[in-house]
């Protein structure tokens, strides 16, 4: 962290393994850490004070039982996500929107990104179980927005709402896994819990599909919403009954004692409102302008436009000069990003991110409009990915325990990385069987199953218990960070050609429905494939599709530095406290 909380009293420094009874002493199974943590000694903040004082009263049964409700609501959140993303080209298109897919998603990745910091003080300063508690009210407020939703801003809005919980939802899960397990047996569990997609990767696209044709979307985001809060209220009922078992044993720290004017000005310094509304302000007023542009009055010379980069500018060097002369707390901690490990993870995740966002964005249309795949087999296609990574995960997991470093397994995921990124260049475009794309898939797979074992592990072992929600915040801040710029670099290529492509390719009886295609994708499939519509539509989309891959391929160079400068520390030393796996 940027800032440790001093305890008011040194009674407050309790060594919890001397006041807990012999039958509930610490235990690390299936074996013991090898080295000790010197963490032990420094200053903890309460919410990583309640988790340590929790995972040590509680009994094995109880922490397995805590590890199936959060593997189940984890499942929920990942089959919404899948369902999700198969119904938003629908959803854009309802409002002759379809263009704008790439705008919704640039400022939820960009908010969820730079939030997850704010997070991750909220979860060490309050706790695990209210941050938990918060990401899914922030879910169901997003989930109701899109329900209701009568045009694109508030589905935008909304998105935004649901982006940001499940996020992170799934960052709170990775701090909380990290909290119940060793570090040599963690990977193990990080794999685990990616299983979900596999569920997610078949039943996403088909429940999407059942919605489509015989209800709504509405109502898919809407039932969803039930279910994901079924699932946690036994998570936070277990953390919350375990919690006050401890308070009662005297193992948390007392309130703070301050008064609502203090509290107030504590968390406005302590989360550094000012900086993150300069970074959120900053990246969504410079990536807007490029998907946006295509559709103002003058183009990338019109007023506003330029205003908005130029401000967006001005925002992210306030914010530079801000954190260094005037933040009593800095947002971003960088004194993380001196370790280059560190950096080269959490940059790794940035460029990784830009790659395959860049082409990713609107790939799902891409496979109906001109593969006439229908919803459910777009979906698997595209899901590709997902499965080959999810299968690998719990075995890279296995070895990583075994091998006991993460550098050279992470160096084995760059072959794959080049080869799913450049041979799509060849394979991506109007008359390729689609096997080929889903080998591309497979290829990512393999190198982004590796990564997601070995970067969060890489950084994991360069901090001690307290800065792990810091350190992971700061990992998936790059990772969201760098998708919202990949999104943006997939918006400004589709907004700006995509329309000059079609009406290039359309007939002259039918160059007047140019804007009409290119906002509806159900009417750029209405004709069939060999009618010269359809033909001008695919080819527009083959054009575009091949500029983002070589906008992707930019990248490549940036990510094998990005993994090549990581130290390789071995995996062997205690960090985590109690009853963990």
């Amino acid at each position: 962290m940027a800032t440790q909380i001093t305890p008011a009293a040194p009674a407050e420094e309790r060594d919890y393994e001397k006041q807990i009874n012999p039958e509930n002493q610490v235990n690390e199974f299936p074996d013991k850490d090898k080295e000790s943590d010197s963490e032990d000694s420094g200053v903890k903040q309460d919410g990583v004070k309640a988790v340590e004082a929790v995972t040590q009263i509680w009994s094995p049964a109880m922490m397995w039982a805590v590890f199936g409700f959060l593997y189940m609501v984890h499942l929920v959140d990942t089959l919404l996500q899948a369902v999700h993303g198969s119904l938003v080209p629908y959803v854009t298109s309802s409002f002759s929107q379809h263009g704008l897919l790439a705008v919704t998603s640039v400022f939820g990745s960009i908010i969820a990104g730079v939030s997850k910091l704010a997070i991750a003080k909220i979860i060490d300063i309050r706790g695990r179980n209210e941050g938990f508690l918060l990401m899914i009210l922030i879910i169901i407020a997003g989930m109701i927005m899109k329900a209701v939703c009568k045009n694109v801003e508030t589905y935008a809005a909304g998105h935004t709402f649901y982006w940001v919980g499940h996020v992170g939802l799934g960052y709170i899960i990775d701090v909380v896994l990290s909290d119940m397990t060793s570090l040599r047996n963690r990977m193990i569990m990080f794999g685990l819990y990616m299983s979900p997609r596999l569920a997610s990767t078949f039943g996403g696209p088909k429940i999407a599909e059942l919605f489509l044709k015989h209800s709504t979307y509405r109502w898919a985001f809407g039932s969803f919403c039930i279910i994901l809060v079924f699932f946690s209220i036994p998570v936070s009922a277990i953390f919350m009954f375990h919690e006050i078992k401890a308070k009662k044993m005297g193992l948390l720290p007392e309130k703070s004692g301050r008064s609502l004017w203090e509290s107030t000005k504590f968390y406005v310094v302590e989360f550094d409102v000012v900086g993150m509304f300069l970074t959120i302000a900053g990246f969504s007023l410079i990536l807007t302008p490029m998907n946006i542009a295509t559709r103002a009055p003058n183009g990338w010379a019109t007023d506003y436009i330029i205003a908005m980069i130029v401000v967006g500018v001005v925002c992210l060097a306030s914010f530079a000069a801000w954190e260094k002369w005037y933040a009593k707390v800095p947002y971003i901690p960088f004194k993380f990003l001196k370790n280059r490990t560190i950096l080269g993870a959490c940059c790794l995740s940035a460029f990784l991110n830009m790659s395959i966002f860049a082409w990713d964005t609107y790939y799902y249309s891409y496979l109906q409009v001109v593969h006439s795949l229908s919803v459910s087999l777009a979906g698997y296609t595209l899901n590709a990915f997902s499965v080959t990574s999810t299968i690998l995960a719990p075995f890279i997991g296995l070895f990583l325990r075994w091998y006991g470093r993460y550098y050279w397994p992470a160096v084995s995921g760059l072959p794959w990385c080049i080869l799913g990124t450049a041979l799509l260049i060849h394979f991506r475009h109007p008359g390729v069987e689609v096997g080929y794309l889903v080998m591309c898939q497979v290829f990512h797979g393999v190198c982004g199953g590796i990564w997601a074992m070995c970067g969060p592990l890489a950084i994991m072992t360069q901090v001690n218990h307290q800065d792990i929600a810091v350190a992971l915040a700061l990992y998936s801040m790059f990772g969201s960070i760098g998708q919202a710029i990949g999104f943006g670099i997939s918006g400004a290529i589709w907004t700006n050609d995509l329309p000059k492509e079609m009406y290039k390719a359309l007939p002259e009886s039918a160059k007047n429905q140019t804007a009409a295609l290119y906002g509806d994708m159900v009417l750029q499939m209405a004709d069939p494939v060999g009618t010269p519509i359809r033909d001008a539509v695919i080819h527009a989309y083959g054009v575009v599709q091949r500029q983002m891959i070589i906008a992707g391929c930019a990248f490549l160079p940036f990510i094998i530095i990005c993994v090549l400068v990581w130290h390789n520390k071995p995996i062997d030393r205690k960090q985590t406290k109690g009853n963990v796996f």
